[in-house]
């Protein structure tokens, strides 16, 4: 049975419709004290696979209730499908201190689970936070199916040259294109120096992937450098479309045609859903 978090119904009852198991009936509530309440009334599997992105503390919260909840019902297996893993990125401390707090949160969602898989953590290491180590799924493929399919001559971006293999996996499920990645150059404090690195951009159409994108802030700067250089249309594609505060209007702004992201956060701009790469691993 698929278990849903607040923040998830749609990919849960997607992933429910590619496995053909039923949705379970979860109510979420809250007390008056602002206490949350999520439960499972009426479960009756031996399975339940609970698909819940921690987008906030409060669905982490909600994720350790539905595990305790069905395991209260007589569950006997229990996986957790975190699609986006919030505090994913705090995978280490940067000063003494300070918690490594994706650590933190990855022991706390293991203690009622038998099994986690994560969509593409932005750090892959962050897997052997849990116990047993989570399994991490790679949906970036998923992420050329809404791109027009009359692209120029396209060019695949990455935000960075340890994200090339993103840029890679999109441009091979589209089928054509040349990859490249921004090169970052920092002169100062505040003066950062964005050029990609060698492909000539003019006139062709670029698509910019990444596995997250948060304030929009970095991306947009990026954006700019390529219209400074000529270039034809701009597409953002991504894993986790966070787009925080005023990420769209910034993109906007920047001049990109669209933005292109999965259901692993539910937003605008989800375009494909990522059910099909989870199915397979369950």
């Amino acid at each position: 049975m698929i278990v849903s978090g607040s923040a998830s119904q749609a990919l849960a009852a997607a992933l429910a419709r590619e496995l053909e198991e039923p949705l379970a009936a979860v109510e979420y509530d809250r007390f008056p004290d602002g206490e949350l309440l999520a439960s499972v009334p009426g479960i009756d599997a031996d399975r339940a696979v609970i698909v819940a992105s921690t987008v906030s503390s409060d669905t982490h919260l909600e994720v350790l209730q539905l595990q305790d909840a069905v395991r209260e019902a007589g569950v006997d297996e229990v996986v957790t499908v975190v699609p986006y893993m919030g505090y994913g990125r705090q995978d280490d401390a940067f000063e003494a201190g300070q918690p490594v707090s994706a650590r933190a949160v990855a022991r706390a969602l293991s203690v009622g689970t038998d099994r986690v898989l994560t969509v593409n953590p932005h750090e892959r290491a962050v897997c052997e936070f849990f116990e047993p180590a989570a399994t991490a799924v790679d949906a970036a493929g998923r992420l050329a199916e809404p791109l027009p399919a009359d692209l120029d001559d396209p060019v695949f971006l990455s935000p960075d040259a340890g994200a090339i293999e993103l840029s890679r996996t999109v441009r091979d499920a589209y089928g054509a294109g040349d990859t490249d990645y921004f090169e970052k150059v920092r002169r100062s404090g505040t003066d950062v120096e964005i050029t990609p690195s060698d492909v000539d951009v003019t006139d062709r159409d670029v698509v910019v992937v990444d596995d997250i994108v948060a304030t929009g802030s970095t991306m947009s700067e990026s954006i700019g450098v390529l219209r400074d250089r000529g270039v034809g249309r701009v597409f953002v594609t991504c894993v986790h479309p966070l787009l925080v505060r005023n990420a769209r209007t910034k993109l906007s702004r920047a001049g990109v045609e669209a933005i292109y992201g999965t259901d692993t956060i539910e937003r605008e701009s989800t375009a494909v859903s990522v059910a099909p790469e989870l199915a397979a691993k369950l």
